[in-house]
């Protein structure tokens, strides 16, 4: 049988009231953490790039076959992660003769480098938009073509919540620009021409 006095007592109770409390922020932090499957299936991501062409108009497409994964926490949004595939043969222009030469060794080389990839490396908050929605600069590593840079995304939080289906929805937007000629030796169509402004939509489907 234990002896304990008041001092004793006190201190007991004060170490319990403290592992209670690490135990409770441990678990709320693994409940609030989440992962996220890209929703390939249901066509809730796109990549849509536009470009000048000779400086006289501009060209604007989309990728047909995307994938990807991310973890998010929106207490948190400096620990999110993301994984972005593309698949570059799956390029669209509304023109079947320029996608094909898009996705060629002039370009893309979609035949020798099948995916173009994207893997953050940190995301910074930055605030909220006019809507009043949440901002972050999301950095990260782009290879494309063979060729990896880093390249930064302006990216905003749209929301979250469940859906009509049962499952649990994050959804963000985000832009960029880069440079044709920092990947790879493709067709020079001018200094107009080397710009790409990217524009990137996506909801996530929470993993169950």
């Amino acid at each position: 049988m234990f002896n304990l006095d008041s001092k004793g007592i006190e201190s007991m109770l004060k170490k319990t009231l403290a592992a209670l409390a690490i135990g409770s922020a441990l678990l709320s932090a693994n409940v609030m953490a989440a992962d996220y499957t890209v929703d390939k299936e249901g066509q809730h991501a796109f990549v849509d790039f536009k470009i000048s062409h000779l400086g006289y108009s501009f060209i604007t497409g989309t990728f047909k076959d995307i994938d990807g994964k991310f973890s998010f926490d929106a207490a948190k949004p400096e620990d999110s992660k993301i994984e972005f595939n593309v698949n570059t043969a799956s390029v669209f222009t509304n023109h079947a003769e320029r996608d094909k030469h898009i996705a060629s060794a002039d370009f893309l080389n979609a035949s020798k480098f099948g995916k173009a990839t994207f893997v953050s490396t940190s995301v910074k908050s930055t605030g909220k938009n006019a809507a009043g929605q949440e901002t972050a600069d999301v950095a990260g590593d782009l290879t494309l073509a063979g060729v990896t840079k880093p390249i930064v995304v302006k990216a905003t939080f749209l929301g979250e919540g469940k859906d009509p289906w049962g499952g649990y929805r994050a959804g963000f937007e985000g832009t960029t620009s880069i440079k044709r000629s920092d990947f790879g030796k493709q067709k020079d169509l001018g200094p107009k021409s080397d710009a790409v402004e990217l524009y990137i939509s996506f909801e996530g489907v929470k993993a169950k």
